[in-house]
C-alpha cells in the first residue's frame, strides 16, 4: 500500500510557492540569493534603491561602497530595529534611505503611487540560516526578511504542533530570527490550522493560534473552516500575506511595546474585525452602525486602537476621508490607561491623539471636537456634562462625520448618554428644549427634530464592542439576520472559541453549591400581623446578616481556600474574590474574616473590603478607605501585592477588574444574566507560565441558572426580537386607561416646554398643569400608585430606546413622554407599615448550610438568544404572587406533580387576562356588586381554564379537575378582573 511520503510534504510546500507567485505576485527567489550574515536579499535591496532612490545612492556611492551601504543599513535595522526602519528608513552619512514606501491614502499623489509599485515582494524555500539548519520559507520586503514558516503536512503524520516545536528549536540569536531586527513574525502552519510568534525564546516561546474559528451559532468553536479547494489553512497565503494585506500589517497593525519587549502582531479575528468595518464603510461612509461580539481574552483594547488609527485615514473611492475624528468612547469614570497606551504605542505623531483623563472637563473635551484632532479618547459621561449655553454645535462640527468607538457597550451606552452624544455632535436647530428665535418653528416641528436628533444620525457610525451583548445592545447597534428575524453582531470571537484557543479559562468547570437550611421561632407571645412581602423582605435580610450566618459561611469559605490551597495556586501568588450583596453584608463579612484569622493564629493571609459610598451598620459608620486603611484609588495595586490574597466586594470589581491571579470566588449574592457572566468571568483570565485552575463556591445560585446565563455569551448572541412601535404603544394604553392624562392639558404644558422664554407666570401654569395630572394619581391607593408609577417609568425607558433604535415619530406620544418625565417624580408613594423591626421578633432555631452539588464539566444549554427586556403588561403583587406559590405548592404535594413556580405564576397570570377578556364577565361586573360578581366568575373559570389548557396541560388540567384548587385560583384574581371592568 503507497503512503504519503516526502515527495507528497515537498507538494505541500510546492502549492503555497504558486499560491504566492500567482495569486500575490510575489517573486521565487534561489535560496542561494540569501546572505545568512545580515537576513537579506542583497540583490533585491539593491535593486530596490537603484529603483527608488538613485541620487541618494550615487551620492552614497561617492564615500561608500555597496558592501558598506549595505551593511551600514544591517546595522541601523540591529540598532532600531527592523519595523520601525521600515516604516521611518535609515540613515547613512546624514542621509536618508527609504526600504519601503507606504501605500497612499488616495490617488492624487502619482510619484507616491509609483513608488509604492515598486516594492518589492518574494519568497524563498528552504533557506539555510545556519548550519545547514534550514527554513520551508521565507517572505522578503525588498529584500529584507519579513516572516518565516514552518510548514507541516498532516496526512504525512506531522501537524502544527511539530512546527512550533522545531520553530522552539531555532537558534533566536541568529540575526534571521533576532528579536526586533529579523523577521516580525514566525509561522507554523499545517494543513488545517496556524499558529503565530513574534519572539523566539527557545522552550518559553509562547505561540498565539493564528485561527479563522469553525462553525456557526452553538457550532462556533477554535480552528478553520472546511476549505473545499485546498488545505483550510489556504487563508494564510491567499488573504493575509497578499502584499496589500502585508502593507496593512506594516503600516497599521505590528507594533513595538512601549517597553520595547514585545512586538504585538494581530490575532486573526482583530485583524478581520478591524478590515471588515474599514471595507464596510469605505463603501458606506457613516451610513452603518456595527456590533463586535468579542470574548475576553480577545485583544479588544488593541483592536480598538487598530480600527482608530485606521479609520481617521480611511478614503472612499473618491478619495475623500470616511470620517474627520474618531471618538474613543468608555463608560468608565475614566479612561483605562491600558487603553491610553494602546492608542499612543501605534502612532507617535503630535496632536493626532488626545485623552480626556481625569483631570480633563467636558469643556475640554468641547474644544477637542471643535478643533483638528482626529482621536479623541473620552468617558461618555462628558458629553452629558457639556453646557449647553457655552457649546453651539456649529455648523462645521455638524458637517464633520465621526466613527465612535463604544469600549464595553452596556446600559450607559444605550441610554440617555448616548443621546447626549447625538446630541453634541449632529448640528440642530433647538438647544435644550429652546426654539432659535430667528426661525419660527412649531411645537411639533421641535418634537420632530428632537427625535431625529436622538437616533442614528447620518453623519456617526457607532462601532460598539462586548463580550455580552444584551438586547438593547444588539437592537441598536447589531445588524439584521438574513432571515429578517431579529439581530446578530457584525463580527464574533465567541468565549467558546477563546476557551477552546485558550485565551480565557471556563469558569464553570469546578463549580459547588450549597444552600442555607435554618428554622424560625418567634420571641414575642403576641402574633403580630405584618405586610407579608415586607416581613418576608426583613427576615431574609436579617437572616442574611447575622452574625450565625456569615460566621458558617466563613468558615465554609476557609475550609475551601486552605484545603485546596488557593494560596498556592501561580508560584504561592493565587487570590480570592468574596462577593456579598450589599455594603453591610460586605463589613460583616469582613468583621468575620479578621475573627477568623484571629481565632485560628492566621497571619499569612490578607483581606480587603471594596464598595462605594458609606454604610451605617450599628451604630458605626464604615467606608471602603477607612476599612482597609489605603486610599480607594491604591487598592487595585494593593490587591495585586503579596499582602493580600482576599477582596470582599460589593457591587463593586464585578465587571471591568482586570486581575489574572484571581482563581477563586465565593458567591453570596444573587446573580442574574449578564451581571452572573461578568461577574464570574473576573477568573477568566490566563497566567503564561501557569496551568491556573478556577474554583468557584456558590452559596445563593444554583449551577442550572448560572449555566443559563452564560449560554447566550458562550457561542454567538442573537436578539430573537426587535422593538417594534406597538411595544410602546401597549404600555401607553395601560397609562391612558389609568385616567390621569388629559391631552389639553398634555398639549398645553408642551407648548410652554418649547416656548423660547418662559416667564415666571408660564412656570406657574406648567407647575399648575403638572398638579393636575398628580392630582388624578392621587384618586388611588398606595399600591395602585406604585403601579401607576412604575408603568410610567416602563413607559419612559422603553420610549427612550425606540427612539434611538427605529426611526418612529409620534407627536402625541412624544408630549406624553415629555410630561410624563415631570409628572413621576411627583409620585413619591411608599407603601407603609415599613416602620418595624423584625429581629427583636424571632429566632433562629436551626440554621445548616448544606453542599448541594458539584460540577466539573460545563454543559451549556444551545439556546444562545437574548431578548429585550420589555416592561410587563401583566404585573401582579407579590401578595397573589404568594398566593399563587402556595397554590402550586399543594398541587405538586397533592397530586404528585412537577409543576415549576415560576412557570406556574406565569401560567396564573395567563388565566386573569383570559378572564379579563370574557366579556360576559364584563356585562356582569357593569349590574353586580363584587361578591355577586364572583358567583359569575367562577361559574366561567372553566372557560378559562379550557382556553389556555394547551399552554401548560399539568397546572391548567390540575384546576379543571379540582373545584377547591379552581375556587381559590378564583378568588386570587376576582378584586383584580372586577376592578378592570368597573374603571
Amino acid at each position: 500500500m503507497a503512503n504519503l511520503n516526502i515527495k507528497e510534504r515537498y507538494d505541500f510546500q510546492q502549492w503555497v510557492l504558486k499560491d504566492f507567485q500567482k495569486l500575490n505576485g510575489f517573486e521565487i527567489r534561489e535560496a542561494i540569493h540569501y546572505d545568512a550574515r545580515i537576513a537579506m536579499d542583497k540583490e533585491l535591496l539593491w535593486n530596490f534603491l537603484l529603483a527608488t532612490q538613485p541620487k541618494t545612492l550615487e551620492k552614497l556611492q561617492k564615500k561608500l561602497s555597496r558592501e558598506t551601504i549595505i551593511n551600514v543599513i544591517n546595522q541601523e535595522i540591529i540598532k532600531n530595529g527592523l519595523l520601525y526602519s521600515l516604516k521611518n528608513g535609515v540613515f547613512l552619512e546624514n542621509v536618508q534611505l527609504d526600504l519601503m514606501y507606504r501605500k497612499p491614502a488616495t490617488n492624487f499623489n502619482e510619484k507616491a503611487n509609483q513608488l509604492y509599485a515598486q516594492n518589492h515582494l518574494s519568497v524563498m524555500e528552504e533557506v539555510n540560516y545556519e548550519n545547514m539548519e534550514r527554513v520551508d520559507l521565507v517572505i522578503f520586503l525588498n529584500g529584507l526578511a519579513l516572516f518565516a514558516i514552518e510548514l507541516k503536512y498532516n496526512p504525512s503524520g506531522q501537524n502544527v504542533q511539530d512546527g512550533i516545536k522545531q520553530l522552539k528549536g531555532r537558534n533566536p540569536k541568529n540575526r534571521l530570527f533576532q528579536f526586533n531586527a529579523g523577521v516580525l513574525a514566525c509561522f507554523a502552519v499545517d494543513t488545517l490550522e496556524v499558529f503565530v510568534t513574534t519572539q523566539l525564546k527557545g522552550q518559553d516561546t509562547y505561540f498565539l493560534p493564528f485561527n479563522m474559528g469553525r462553525g456557526e451559532g452553538i457550532e462556533q468553536g477554535a480552528g478553520n473552516p472546511h476549505n473545499e479547494d485546498g488545505t483550510d489553512s489556504a487563508y494564510l497565503w491567499q488573504e493575509v500575506l497578499t502584499k496589500a494585506s502585508i502593507f496593512q500589517l506594516i503600516e497599521r497593525f505590528i507594533f513595538l511595546t512601549p517597553d520595547k519587549k514585545d512586538i504585538i502582531f494581530p490575532r486573526y479575528q482583530q485583524r478581520r474585525a478591524v478590515t471588515r468595518v474599514l471595507e464596510d464603510m469605505r463603501n458606506n461612509a457613516t451610513e452603518n452602525n456595527y456590533l463586535i461580539q468579542h470574548s475576553a481574552g480577545s485583544g479588544k483594547t488593541n483592536t480598538i486602537a487598530w480600527l482608530a488609527h485606521s479609520l481617521v485615514s480611511l478614503h472612499d473611492a473618491e478619495n475623500k476621508n470616511v470620517v474627520d475624528t474618531v471618538l474613543i468612547v468608555t463608560d468608565r469614570i475614566v479612561v483605562d490607561r491600558q487603553l491610553q497606551d494602546a492608542v499612543r504605542a501605534i502612532s507617535h505623531q503630535s496632536g493626532v491623539i488626545k485623552v480626556m483623563d481625569d483631570k480633563a472637563t467636558s469643556s475640554d473635551l468641547a474644544d477637542a471636537l471643535a478643533s483638528n484632532t482626529k482621536i479623541i479618547a473620552t468617558t461618555i459621561h462628558k458629553f452629558a456634562q457639556i453646557n449647553k449655553s457655552e457649546w453651539m454645535s456649529t455648523e462645521a462640527t455638524a458637517k464633520k462625520r465621526f466613527a465612535i468607538l463604544i469600549d464595553e457597550a452596556h446600559s450607559s451606552t444605550t441610554g440617555s448618554y448616548m443621546s447626549a452624544v447625538s446630541q453634541v455632535l449632529t448640528e440642530t436647530d433647538i438647544e435644550d428644549g429652546i426654539i432659535d428665535e430667528v426661525q419660527e418653528v412649531s411645537v411639533g416641528d421641535a418634537i420632530e427634530q428632537e427625535i431625529a436628533r436622538t437616533g442614528k444620525q447620518d453623519n456617526i457610525s457607532i462601532i460598539a464592542f462586548t463580550a455580552t451583548p444584551k438586547g438593547t445592545t444588539l437592537q441598536l447597534f447589531g445588524e439584521t439576520k438574513p432571515d429578517g428575524i431579529g439581530k446578530k453582531p457584525f463580527d464574533i470571537y465567541s468565549m467558546k472559541q477563546a476557551i477552546e484557543e485558550g485565551f480565557i479559562l471556563d469558569v464553570l468547570n469546578n463549580y459547588v453549591t450549597y444552600e442555607t437550611y435554618y428554622k424560625l421561632n418567634k420571641v414575642v407571645e403576641e402574633d403580630p400581623v405584618f405586610k407579608t412581602a415586607i416581613a418576608k423582605r426583613k427576615i431574609a435580610k436579617f437572616i442574611e446578616l447575622s452574625d450565625e450566618n456569615i460566621n458558617k459561611k466563613i468558615e465554609i469559605i476557609m475550609d475551601h481556600f486552605i484545603t485546596h490551597d488557593i494560596m498556592a495556586e501561580l508560584g504561592g501568588k493565587g487570590k480570592a474574590m468574596i462577593v456579598t450583596s450589599g455594603r453591610e453584608s460586605a463589613v460583616k463579612y469582613q468583621q468575620a474574616l479578621n475573627r477568623y484569622f484571629k481565632e485560628h493564629h492566621i497571619t499569612s493571609i490578607g483581606a480587603l473590603v471594596a464598595f462605594s459610598g458609606k454604610v451605617d451598620l450599628e451604630g458605626a459608620e464604615y467606608s471602603e478607605a477607612s476599612i482597609n486603611g489605603i486610599k480607594e484609588e491604591n487598592l487595585k495595586d494593593k490587591f495585586d501585592t503579596d499582602d493580600f490574597q482576599v477582596l470582599i466586594v460589593a457591587n463593586k470589581y464585578q465587571t471591568g477588574f482586570d486581575q489574572p491571579k484571581l482563581v477563586a470566588m465565593y458567591v453570596d449574592k444573587k446573580l442574574r444574566d449578564v451581571a452572573a457572566v461578568q461577574t464570574l468571568s473576573r477568573l477568566n483570565r490566563i497566567v503564561k507560565g501557569y496551568n491556573k485552575k478556577t474554583f468557584i463556591l456558590d452559596f445563593k445560585n444554583t449551577y442550572e441558572d448560572i449555566n443559563k446565563a452564560f449560554a447566550p455569551y458562550y457561542r454567538e448572541t442573537v436578539l430573537a426580537e426587535t422593538i417594534s412601535p406597538s411595544d410602546i404603544l401597549d404600555l401607553q394604553r395601560k397609562i391612558d386607561a389609568f385616567g390621569i392624562l388629559e391631552d389639553d392639558v398634555v398639549h398645553e404644558f408642551n407648548q410652554f416646554l418649547y416656548q423660547e422664554k418662559r416667564t415666571s407666570r408660564d412656570k406657574k401654569k406648567m407647575t399648575a398643569l403638572l398638579n393636575r395630572g398628580y392630582n388624578l394619581v392621587q384618586r388611588y391607593d398606595e399600591k395602585e400608585q406604585l403601579t401607576i408609577k412604575k408603568t410610567i417609568r416602563g413607559f419612559l425607558r422603553m420610549y427612550t430606546f425606540l427612539i434611538q433604535a427605529t426611526a418612529y415619530q409620534n407627536e402625541v406620544l412624544h408630549e406624553k413622554y415629555n410630561y410624563l418625565q415631570s409628572l413621576v417624580k411627583m409620585i413619591d408613594v411608599r407603601l407603609g407599615g415599613n416602620d418595624f423591626s423584625i429581629a427583636d421578633k424571632i429566632v433562629v432555631d436551626y440554621m445548616k448550610h448544606k453542599q448541594t452539588g458539584e460540577y466539573h464539566i460545563a454543559e451549556l444549554p444551545e439556546d444562545y438568544e437574548v431578548k429585550l427586556n420589555k416592561p410587563s403588561l401583566g404585573d401582579i403583587t407579590e401578595d397573589q404572587e404568594k398566593k399563587l406559590s402556595e397554590i402550586i405548592d399543594e398541587i405538586n404535594e397533592q397530586l404528585n406533580l412537577d409543576i415549576d413556580d415560576t412557570v406556574g405564576v406565569t401560567s396564573g397570570i395567563a388565566i386573569r387576562e383570559l378572564l379579563k377578556k370574557n366579556k360576559r364577565l364584563e356585562a356582569s361586573a357593569q349590574v353586580n356588586t363584587r361578591e355577586d360578581f364572583r358567583f359569575t366568575l367562577d361559574d366561567e373559570m372553566d372557560n378559562a381554564l379550557t382556553e389556555g389548557y394547551m399552554q401548560n396541560q399539568d397546572f391548567f388540567g390540575a384546576l379543571l379537575n379540582n373545584e377547591a384548587f379552581k375556587k381559590r385560583i378564583a378568588q386570587v384574581f376576582v378584586e383584580d378582573v372586577y376592578r378592570s371592568f368597573k374603571n
